[in-house]
């Protein structure tokens, strides 16, 4: 092969031969991974050019036993109880390996699976009763679907935080929407964001919402309305226990973990499954309130 082909060390980007060469497979493979998504790529002036370290990351996290396998890094919804219970799980393996949680919104979650920066995206988007298209139609927005499924964590309860002060004088969402009240809405691409866009367009006045302030996790959300700068959120119900705010249920919805099939296998992901399924886990949900484990680890979609 002519050594011009061959990538550099000092390469930063790689093109379709190199990136055929440094792989060892021929060049129609690498125009099928970006086809599907699977490969880092970005197209420069027509051209498709590949960036040295994230195929070298890209090659690390997808062997099985590669130097990744002891790292968990989930990004996406916010949920109090996952952030315990990986907080806890991060606890016990100490420095063995990486386990860590950054919450981002659900889109942008999955943004950053497909760009192979996290291994995992807690998603969330609708009712429950909805989920089992809702969640699979969002993923397959994204190139990369194909190798991935969804796993059920656990199911929620929905609605809004509310102060207590004002829940005091009432519990009607519809009045909630008055101009007087002021709400703390998430971010562009949030889970809560678009329960919040929904329940307001079902309710006379809600697309006009006196929004104070926008937050980009469910404890902020909830901390906006205990430090006085809004006085409704949308939030879930163990948010709104775990910050001593009042609640209106609007029911339950799916909390789902979209990833690769390879990261389904990984020893870290398996040890998180069952931490979920714990009698230890499960007795954290009851004291925050709002969790249902009935479909806990079960595969919603991906098994073809």
């Amino acid at each position: 092969m002519n050594a011009r082909m061959q990538p550099e060390q000092h390469d930063v980007f790689m093109s379709v031969k190199q990136v055929a060469a440094y792989l060892h497979v021929n060049e129609k493979k690498i125009y099928a991974l970006v086809s599907e998504g699977g490969i880092p790529a970005t197209k420069v002036t027509g051209k498709w050019m590949f960036p040295r370290e994230l195929i070298d990351r890209w090659i690390l996290t997808s062997s099985h036993g590669g130097l990744l396998t002891d790292r968990l890094v989930i990004a996406g919804s916010d949920d109090p109880l996952l952030y315990r219970i990986i907080m806890a799980f991060a606890h016990d393996i100490n420095s063995h390996a990486q386990v860590g949680y950054t919450p981002t919104g659900t889109r942008l979650g999955l943004d950053l699976l497909e760009a192979h920066r996290v291994d995992v995206s807690a998603i969330h988007w609708g009712p429950e009763s909805e989920s089992r298209t809702r969640h699979p139609a969002l993923l397959q927005q994204h190139k990369p679907h194909k190798e991935w499924i969804l796993i059920r964590a656990f199911a929620r309860e929905q609605g809004l935080m509310v102060h207590p002060d004002v829940l005091a004088k009432t519990d009607d969402p519809e009045k909630l929407t008055n101009s007087r009240y002021r709400w703390a809405q998430r971010q562009a691409g949030a889970g809560a964001q678009r329960f919040l866009l929904e329940m307001s367009n079902r309710c006379p006045g809600g697309e006009e919402l006196n929004v104070t302030a926008t937050t980009l996790s469910e404890r902020e959300a909830a901390s906006a309305i205990v430090m006085g700068q809004a006085d409704v959120a949308p939030g879930a119900r163990s948010a709104a226990n775990e910050a001593g705010l009042g609640f209106i249920s609007f029911g339950w919805e799916a909390f789902d973990l979209a990833l690769s099939r390879g990261i389904w296998f990984r020893r870290l992901f398996q040890d998180l499954l069952g931490r979920l399924q714990s009698g230890a886990c499960k007795q954290v949900a009851d004291n925050l309130g709002g969790y249902d484990f009935t479909h806990s680890g079960e595969m919603i979609w991906g098994d073809e």
